[in-house]
């Protein structure tokens, strides 16, 4: 199992930038007992997203990932986003989104003979990791076949109406302006997930699968139920699954192995 730690330059964000990557290109013949039926096919990639004030390195310490990785043959690349939400910011070096989406899929499918195929690139996420991971599936939708979203920071009916000077728990209005653009405008942005659905529909494009799950006492469950019940509304198919929980370490850990084994079909 090897552990790349990558720095290159980035078009998309006009600096240099690291990510960090699984990949179980030397595991030993006796650690893929059980799993031999994973290295009879190409390894998948799954594009790995942390959460608000998080880094890229979260999910390797406080997840079973590594393990993870190996056991279904599936190459994990960690990108950082810091706290952009994955979309792309008003001004040069903020294209987070084309970054994430398109960018650094095409320099890891180059650099590592990565699968270029849509069904063998995922992108899943953690809390605003879940946002983007929503957010760039829909909106890359021939890139990632599919995608896995815990948590989701699904804020954007809570912020748009949001006025100078006000802030919420977590940032300011500044703060979101400069992520999203006009607050006033956000059922038309490409930076909402809704929209991007409603786009794919008009143009009878191909949305890709989409598992989402939430703790029924975190603080995000009823953004997640909202944008489930206008999943549904949309007759777009979405596996969406609540148990006891928070917005934590433990809750997550409990999906990921479920939300891998979905991506993988089993």
């Amino acid at each position: 199992m090897a552990l790349i730690n990558v720095d290159f330059f980035s078009q998309s964000l006009s600096r240099m930038t690291s990510f960090k990557m699984l990949l179980p290109n030397d595991l030993p013949d006796v650690l893929k007992i059980g799993s031999e039926r994973h290295y009879q096919r190409e390894t998948k990639t799954l594009y790995l997203l942390h959460g608000y004030s998080c880094h890229n390195i979260d999910w390797l310490l406080n997840s079973a990932i590594t393990l993870l990785s190996g056991k279904y043959n599936l190459a994990v690349v960690f990108p950082s986003g810091e706290n952009s939400f994955y979309v792309d910011g008003k001004g040069t070096g903020k294209a987070y989104g084309q970054y994430i989406g398109d960018e650094l899929v095409d320099y890891t499918r180059k650099v590592f003979g990565l699968s270029a195929c849509a069904e063998d690139t995922f992108i899943g996420g953690l809390s605003m990791g879940g946002f983007g991971a929503l957010r760039n599936a829909l909106r890359y939708n021939h890139t990632f076949g599919k995608a896995f979203a815990l948590s989701s920071a699904l804020i954007i009916h809570n912020i748009e109406n949001m006025q100078e000077n006000m802030k919420d728990v977590i940032a300011d209005y500044d703060y979101y302006h400069a992520v999203f653009g006009d607050l006033t405008k956000l059922d038309d942005s490409d930076a909402n997930p809704e929209y991007l659905v409603k786009n794919i529909l008009r143009g009878n494009d191909t949305i890709p699968e989409l598992y989402m799950a939430c703790g029924k006492n975190d603080f995000l469950i009823e953004e997640n139920r909202a944008f489930k019940a206008f999943l549904d509304a949309q007759n777009v198919p979405v596996k969406y699954t609540e148990s006891a929980g928070v917005h934590d370490w433990l809750f997550w850990n409990e999906y990921l192995e479920p939300s891998i084994q979905w991506l993988l079909g089993e």
